[in-house]
């Protein structure tokens, strides 16, 4: 075991006219987007906005206030920390409208009263329903919409997840168990109800993001509280931070969804990819060992793209690990690669595959075979030790980002958050957890690896951040995952990464 601990250089993102700094804020500000001056850069896009009277006003005041600068008071504001927003055209070199191209109203009445259902099905999918009906309008009109911003009321947010439940609600309530058998199809001879309706999500963000993929535009989901624009009482408002903040996170994933590429990796190495291996159960029972899986490949682009493969027995209720055939596994991969290519993919020379799970010997055949020929294939076990090693600091600020602790040639230690020397601070909430990182199968450098997943921490366009706890290949494997798994009547998922964040 190795007993030196060093520090990672912050990896360097890169702007416009090839320039290149650690911060998004600083590299858009002073130098605006990476696909500023290329032909796909948007230079203007448009957008559709769905959502109740209250939702649409708040979104004409947001947007009205990041056309232009939001600066914060340094009194009460470190301006490090929650740096100024210089206007939207001002970082993107790109026009966000006033006004959306199109707007569609939803009753506010009929969304509260939806979300009050004692039946969590019925709750998510009329409330779904509500907003599908109007992207059905908008992907049928011929203004040719880049992004559909859909403005949802907290009580929705609040009541339509998977662990909501609601006092005095309304409506029957359904056992789980009756649940389960009407996602089946099966149906009553005493009751009407839509059978259909069981087999989506009872999450309303994540079985609208599924059912969405068929009309092919992107969609943003922005709680009506996100949009205030007066900063008091924040923190009793579910923990928003300031204005100038949201306005960067937003503004950041909707030029990204309308096409426009903010920043990339400045020192990612041309042909290498790296692919996060996502697993759920698709049955909730604890024994069950149906699963599905999936993958998601990043580029030296930056962008993303995603895979469904097969569903079969690939939990393990008493190791509590999934782990696919070689056929599965082989499959898997065969599919990614296919649609890296057909979406003009250049050619690889390696692939390292991220994964929370261990990768046994017969799945890495089946990954084997399907890996092109001359190209290098690593297998890596990437997971945060929430219950393992801790480092700390003399005085009150933790470790810093990017400290690496090598265990051998193939085990080491990353932390991917802790103190940020840009920021002269810690925007984190809590002691740093490291990243375990394990070589477990094929040939590669630690150090690089190491390196390259700390690069990866900076591949959110959902957030304008220096840098994530975790690489994009891991930390984005759950969004996916309960995507696909929790809706998987959806026949045709996007392979677009930007449709699911």
């Amino acid at each position: 075991m190795k007993n030196e601990l060093i520090i990672l250089p912050e990896p360097e993102l890169q702007f416009g006219h090839n320039q290149k700094l650690v911060a998004p804020h600083d590299g858009l500000s002073m130098f605006g987007p990476y696909d500023l001056g290329m032909p796909e850069h948007p230079t203007s896009f448009s957008y559709a906005c769905i959502g109740t009277q209250n939702g649409l006003v708040g979104f004409g005041e947001f947007a009205k206030a990041i056309r232009g600068a939001i600066i914060n008071d340094p009194l009460k504001l470190n301006p490090r920390l929650w740096p100024i927003f210089p206007g939207f055209e001002a970082a993107f070199h790109s026009t966000f409208p006033e006004r959306p191209t199109l707007s569609l109203q939803l009753e506010e009445k009929t969304l509260v009263n939806g979300s009050m259902q004692n039946d969590p099905h019925k709750r998510a999918g009329t409330i779904v329903e509500q907003y599908l009906e109007k992207i059905r309008i908008v992907s049928k009109s011929d203004k040719n919409i880049s992004v559909i911003i859909c403005i949802v009321p907290d009580i929705v947010h609040k009541n339509c997840r998977p662990q909501s439940t609601v006092k005095n609600g309304i409506g029957l309530k359904v056992s789980a168990n009756e649940r389960k058998v009407r996602s089946t199809g099966q149906g009553n001879l005493f009751e009407n109800y839509d059978t259909e309706m069981y087999q989506f999500s009872v999450d309303f963000r994540r079985q609208i993001k599924a059912r969405a993929m068929e009309f092919n535009i992107p969609i943003q989901i922005i709680l009506e509280s996100t949009l205030r624009i007066e900063d008091t009482n924040l923190k009793e408002e579910r923990g928003l931070t300031c204005l100038s903040d949201r306005a960067w996170n937003l503004a950041a994933t909707l030029f990204y969804k309308a096409g426009g590429q903010p920043w990339k990796l400045a020192n990612a190495r041309e042909g290498v990819c790296y692919i996060g291996i996502v697993y759920r159960q698709t049955d909730a029972g604890s024994n069950s060992r149906s699963a599905c899986c999936a993958a998601q490949m990043f580029l030296d682009s930056g962008d993303g793209i995603v895979f469904r493969g097969q569903d079969g027995r690939w939990y393990s209720p008493e190791d509590k690990a999934f782990h696919l055939s070689k056929n599965a596994a082989k499959d898997l991969l065969s599919g990614l690669i296919a649609t890296y290519q057909e979406l003009d993919g250049k050619p690889l020379k390696e692939i390292f595959l991220h994964c929370h799970s261990s990768i046994d010997t017969e799945e890495f055949a089946g990954f084997q075979e399907a890996c092109p020929a001359g190209v290098s294939l690593v297998g890596v076990r990437v997971r945060q030790e929430r219950a393992g090693v801790r480092l700390f600091r003399e005085g009150k600020m933790p470790v810093l980002r990017g400290s690496y602790w090598e265990i051998n040639k193939k085990t080491a230690y990353l932390w991917g958050s802790g103190y940020k020397p840009r920021i002269a601070s810690y925007d984190g909430w809590e002691t740093p957890a490291p990243l375990r990182i394990d070589i477990q199968h094929g040939e590669a450098n630690i150090r690089q690896v190491a390196t390259d997943i700390l690069a990866l921490t900076k591949l959110n366009y959902n957030s304008c951040r220096m840098g994530e706890s975790e690489p994009v290949t891991i930390g984005f494997s759950d969004a996916v995952g309960e995507i696909l798994v929790s809706n998987p009547s959806i026949a045709k998922p996007s392979p677009r990464f930007k449709m699911y964040i």
